[in-house]
């Protein structure tokens, strides 16, 4: 484009495998197209807060002005006045834009700009019906309607994305669609006019040592709990194992564990593991233990709630001594006040070098000296799996060469993260070897004492962990078939096993379907949470047809996937609210109880 010969081209979208270095991408392009006179200004939109700095960063480190022989400048904005204050642009964010679209639009209209949206993912194409009906799913579409003006005003646009899906399998806002006729679904469009595709697949960026491969450290265990209608009547479930196929207890089981004597287990794991490593680097490099220097490896600890990220925080602490705790481990969740300050601080100085988060630090977070992550996570989500993995497969400049770094990362084995973990294997074309099996002694765990406020389907009682094993990710050559398919950016269908017929793929999706929604009534006939009245797993399944607009027999294979996604994120008596004044639900609901009313008396549905 600044050599004038790519003509026509409005639009770049780069679908890079998180880790593999996309916030460079704005900075290659600005100090080329600003060079080129193509254009004058450049505002770079973010999901969150804490990316702002790093985004300011990127654009000020020397090395890559040295190498780009560039000298422009961004700052980070909100929404005052003038928000690039003399410089080549700004970076702001989805929620100031949200607020103030049309200071935004004004300055965008006053320039020729080069537009980045970060993370484009998070931008739902605005719909007649939504598939969310949460503070999230909302949000997401305020931000559209916000960012909108602002794709269709811009002179250029530079759209980033780790992941070219959404967990919801709703459009992403500003991408070129096409009919498949494969699927029957909708595909992004890799030549629409006016558009340059840009695809690095993590097979690619692990034959160029642009990331590192990854270790799975798999904790298997067994957990118990309390399941029934009142405390009279409670009975205990289990033990049952986390691992092998995916029951009905896989999700009870997860949720326990990471409440219990398991989550202790699986952290002090990685704990060991991160001050084994640390011991190490200090060693070959003759440092006291005392001595600060950067390059020794860091801690990630993703809990699955602020209590529980607190929970753990004193776990690690209590791991260390006193005058090394409160300045090794924070804390960073949004309730925290010093919530940005802990990022900063963990991401740019050599301490703290354990960081416990929720979502704060899982998507975008630059700090290569993360090397250990401890996934305390109940969600499984793919995309979201992908990017809490990718924090410890950046390269640390600090920490000697390729070949001495390695991302470890401890989980627990449940059926769900393995299946993720066989996809994400299948895609780079290697298969993990094991290498150890070893027994660790079960810890019996004291009670957890929950919250009156802390929303809970069942009542975890103990859990233990019962063995770790180790399996490495590491790239094979690929063939050149091979990475020509993997320069593609759209994501192919995770649930198509290969050679199996779509028929059957499409039973399993909906066996898989039938048994998330009589988990979830399960739990919440157990906790009281839903109405007892009726058949509950008939309501449920009517509310997730609402939620979704079709049936599960009507659904395509990429619907059924994206349905079973929604059903990790969201819980379905949160969306009892849909049979509001549904006659078509009250007829059904009325026949099943047997109280048969003439039909002249609903509305045809």
């Amino acid at each position: 484009m600044a050599r004038g010969e790519a003509e026509g081209i409005t639009d770049i979208l780069a679908a890079v495998t998180p880790g593999g270095g996309k916030s460079l991408l704005p900075v290659i392009a600005a100090a080329r197209l600003f060079a080129a006179g193509c254009v004058d200004r450049v505002v770079w939109v973010v999901p969150r807060d804490s990316l702002r700095l790093q985004a300011e960063e990127a654009f000020a480190d020397p090395l890559w002005r040295a190498s780009l022989d560039h000298s422009l400048s961004v700052r980070s904005a909100e929404n005052e006045p003038d928000p690039s204050r003399g410089l080549s642009g700004y970076v702001t964010t989805y929620q100031a834009v949200t607020a103030a679209p049309a200071l935004h639009l004004a300055e965008l209209r006053r320039h020729r700009t080069l537009l980045v949206v970060d993370e484009v993912h998070h931008l739902p194409v605005p719909s007649g019906y939504s598939a969310s009906h949460d503070a999230e799913g909302e949000e997401a579409a305020a931000w559209s309607r916000a960012m909108l003006p602002l794709l269709q005003s811009s002179a250029l646009r530079l759209l980033l994305s780790g992941t070219l899906e959404r967990a919801d399998g709703r459009r992403i806002l500003g991408l070129p669609y096409v009919p498949a006729a494969a699927t029957h679904t909708q595909q992004i469009d890799l030549d629409a006019p006016g558009w340059a595709v840009i695809g690095y697949s993590r097979a690619q960026a692990l034959a160029e040592r642009s990331v590192l491969p990854v270790t799975f450290g798999a904790l298997d265990g067994e957990a118990s709990w309390l399941e029934g209608g009142r405390a009279a009547s409670q009975a205990r479930v289990g033990p049952h194992r986390l691992g092998g196929s995916v029951r009905v207890t896989t999700r009870p089981a997860l949720f326990t564990a990471l409440r219990t004597g398991f989550a202790r287990d699986l952290l002090q794991e990685a704990f060991t593991a991160t001050r084994r490593l640390r011991a190490r680097r200090r060693s070959e490099r003759s440092l006291s233990p005392s001595e600060a220097a950067r390059g020794l490896g860091k801690l990630l600890v993703v809990a699955p709630d602020q209590a529980n990220a607190r929970r753990y925080l004193d776990m690690v602490r209590g791991w260390m001594p006193a005058a090394q705790a409160e300045r090794d481990a924070r804390l960073a969740t949004s309730s925290e006040r010093d919530a940005h300050e802990s990022l900063a601080a963990f991401r740019l100085r050599s301490e703290p070098a354990v960081l416990v988060t929720v979502a704060m630090a899982y998507e975008g977070l630059d700090a290569p000296e993360v090397a250990v992550v401890a996934a305390l996570t109940h969600i499984r989500s793919r995309p979201w799996l992908e990017q809490m993995i990718a924090r410890a497969t950046r390269v640390d400049p600090h920490a000697g060469s390729y070949a001495d770094q390695q991302a470890l990362v401890f989980h627990p084995d449940d059926a769900l993260f393995a299946r993720f973990r066989a996809e994400l294997e299948s895609e780079q074309g290697v298969a993990a070897r094991p290498r150890t099996i070893r027994r660790i002694s079960a810890v019996r765990p004291e009670r957890t004492v929950w919250s009156d406020d802390e929303p809970r389907a069942i009542i975890p009682l103990e859990s233990n962990a019962l063995g770790l094993r180790y399996a490495t990710l590491r790239p094979r050559p690929a063939s050149p078939d091979r990475a020509e398919a993997t320069t593609a950016p759209c994501a192919v269908l995770s649930c198509l096993a290969p050679g199996q017929a779509p028929s059957l793929t499409e039973r399993a999706l909906r066996q898989r379907l039938t048994a998330a929604i009589a988990t979830q009534v399960i739990e919440d006939e157990a906790n009281l949470c839903a109405p007892r009245s009726g058949n509950l797993a008939h309501r449920y399944n009517a509310v997730l047809k609402r939620a979704l607009g079709k049936a599960r027999g009507a659904m395509t294979l990429a619907e059924l996937a994206a349905a079973l996604s929604w059903l990790e994120r969201n819980r379905l008596c949160d969306h009892l609210h849909l049979l509001d004044g549904d006659a078509r639900y009250a007829w059904s609901h009325r026949k099943r109880q047997g109280a048969w009313l003439p039909i002249r008396s609903y509305p045809r549905a």
